[in-house]
């Protein structure tokens, strides 16, 4: 009961501070540092821009993230991993969007298109690193088809892989939302979408007697 009536006055005090019932509210939203930010700023543009809402985003690991939505120092944690409800801490875990894994290089010419699998074993591979659940299926996927890779650089952080992808001639497996302005522009082209493999991302909040209406605003938006 005690450890009750402390979380709801630490909520209390956090819904005050973020503006609860006042004419601008703030909304505190960590994301996991290898998640794109492309992919963030899609999922946070149904209330950018709005006059009475102001955002603050922090990065960092998971771990580090959590403790601060447990103790309502953020509103919302947006990962790649989900978490489950334990003893200690009811967590709130949806999945907002499953996105197809795609092989991305520098622009070939249309004489030469890229061929799955066949073609993995001339390229210079850019990966995920091994934590990365697509760098898991897609291991998986390549056992199963009997391919052996030549791999240039594994990449944890996915504006870091995005980044080598435009300048180091190498092919990088991602999600096409990370290099969605490389890929407009014509600087990167997407050679393939690569079968079974995809990223999942999830929206992770407390469950709050004082839930703010942005928060549910945005929550409800990718229902």
């Amino acid at each position: 009961y005690a450890d009750g009536i402390f979380a709801l006055g630490t909520e209390l005090v956090a819904a005050v501070a973020a503006g609860g019932g006042q004419k601008l509210q703030r909304l505190k939203v960590g994301g996991v540092a290898n998640v794109s930010r492309n992919f963030q700023e899609n999922f946070l543009r149904p209330i950018m821009g709005m006059d009475d809402v102001q955002l603050v985003l922090e990065s960092g690991s998971l771990d580090e993230l959590l403790p601060r939505l447990a103790v309502h120092k953020l509103d919302l944690v947006l990962s790649n991993r989900p978490v489950s409800a334990d003893a200690e801490q009811a967590w709130q875990c949806r999945r907002v969007a499953r996105q197809p894994v795609c092989l991305v290089g520098q622009p070939r010419p249309a004489s030469r298109p890229f061929r799955f699998p066949e073609d993995l074993l001339g390229v210079k591979l850019l990966l995920p690193g091994h934590s990365s659940d697509i760098r898991t299926e897609f291991d998986m996927l390549c056992e199963h088809l009997q391919v052996k890779v030549k791999i240039f650089a594994e990449v944890d952080d996915m504006a870091m892989l995005r980044l080598l992808a435009r300048d180091s001639g190498g092919v990088a497996l991602l999600p096409a939302v990370v290099v969605q302005d490389e890929l407009h522009s014509g600087v990167l082209q997407q050679y393939c979408v690569v079968p079974k493999v995809y990223e999942n991302f999830y929206a992770i909040s407390v469950k709050r007697q004082f839930q703010s209406a942005v928060l549910k605003k945005l929550l409800s938006s990718t229902a």
